[in-house]
């Protein structure tokens, strides 16, 4: 019997559910959601194909890399990524490790 009533509640919220997607155009503004919303997967897939596109581009340039290596005479050592130093790690202070012997009166 427990069953049975789950089994009502729940056909009656999925009812409803479906009452409400019918009526979600009656608002003001669904249409523009819905409009942004159709266009965002667009906009996805251009940009994917993008992303897709840099592959070819970054393998031209490590072979371009590789000859310029190799045409400055450098070999063929691999490139150690640039790295960043903040203000604070590229100062760095000496400081003395002999002491002064103590002055003689």
């Amino acid at each position: 019997m427990a069953s049975q009533a789950n089994k009502d509640l729940l056909t009656r919220l999925a009812d409803r559910g479906e009452q409400v997607v019918g009526r979600i155009t009656d608002l003001p503004g669904a249409k523009t959601i819905m409009d942004t919303t159709t266009s965002l997967g667009k906009r996805l897939d251009e940009v994917q194909k993008r992303l897709r596109s840099i592959d070819p581009l970054e393998k031209r340039v490590t072979v371009l890399e590789k000859r310029l290596d190799k045409l400055e005479g450098k070999g063929t050592t691999k490139r150690a990524p640039a790295k960043r130093t903040t203000r604070t790690a590229s100062k760095t202070t000496k400081k003395s490790t002999a002491r002064k012997p103590p002055a003689s009166p």
